[in-house]
């Protein structure tokens, strides 16, 4: 089969496809009676990422795979194009998706005693429905609490390969930083079913509880701004927490995925 049909192959599925493909998925692309040659794939998709070099789109490897995403300084003239309001997620949920993203395996309890507050359920659940967190296991300890890890797809909104690219948290000054790629893929549309406040939550000695995990806010172009600290001391934290805060103005947003028409 001629290499260069092989590479239009490639950009088709990968221009085509909802999210990332890795290499077995694109050699499944090809029948096993005339199969892609050893390494055309791999050639393609150097081929292919070359070719992105003066163009808006660049092709990346995430956790999951390939895929083609929009090039960071074209990102915000094509942010325009979408104008479905954003999910606003709580200080108190990116600092507990920060801490699990570097303290992990990691679970509830000891988020919440470094945070100094405790944690809402709903945070939790919220986390565990984006598909950014999972239980990895369980802390060898009386209770046998649950340890949370991350997944692939947190690693693949965040455009990261694998957990060693995340940056140093002494560079990390905000949970913000760490702004999603934009993958051309379909946009996921704000979920308003996630604000709300978690019943039954008690602070922590000295401190508020975390309630309500996300508020829907109209989309801005501003996604900085003074965003939640990615690793708090305890006393930051209850200094600074009230139940009313957790739903304040003050959210962070993280934007939503997006696709290009």
């Amino acid at each position: 089969m001629d290499q260069s049909l092989i590479t239009r192959i490639v950009e088709a599925a990968l221009l085509a496809a909802n999210q990332p493909l890795s290499l077995a998925q694109l050699h499944a692309l090809f029948p096993e009676d005339d199969p892609a040659p050893p390494g055309s794939v791999e050639q393609a998709l150097e081929t292919l990422r070359e070719g992105c070099a003066e163009r808006g789109i660049e092709l990346i490897e995430v956790a999951s795979g390939f895929r083609f995403q929009v090039k960071a300084d074209v990102h915000p003239w094509v942010a325009r194009l979408w104008t479905e309001r954003q999910t606003r997620y709580t200080r108190a949920t990116l600092e507990t998706l920060a801490l699990i993203a570097y303290r992990q395996p990691i679970t509830r309890g000891e988020i919440e005693q470094i945070r100094g507050v405790a944690v809402s359920s709903n945070i939790i659940k919220a986390l565990e429905e984006r598909d950014w967190i999972r239980v990895v296991g369980h802390r060898d300890v009386p209770g046998k609490p649950a340890l949370y890890g991350t997944t692939k797809a947190f690693l693949d909104y965040f455009g990261l390969k694998r957990l060693d690219e995340l940056p140093p948290l002494s560079e990390l000054k905000d949970i913000g930083e760490l702004e999603p790629e934009l993958p051309l893929e379909n946009p996921i549309p704000a979920n308003v079913s996630d604000a709300g406040g978690a019943e039954g939550d008690t602070p922590s000695p000295g401190a508020g509880a975390d309630t309500g995990i996300a508020a829907d806010a109209p989309a801005s172009d501003d996604t900085g701004g003074d965003g939640p600290a990615a690793h708090p001391g305890p006393a930051d934290a209850a200094a600074t927490e009230t139940p009313n805060e957790a739903l304040d103005d003050d959210a962070e947003p993280v934007s939503s995925e997006h696709a290009t028409p």
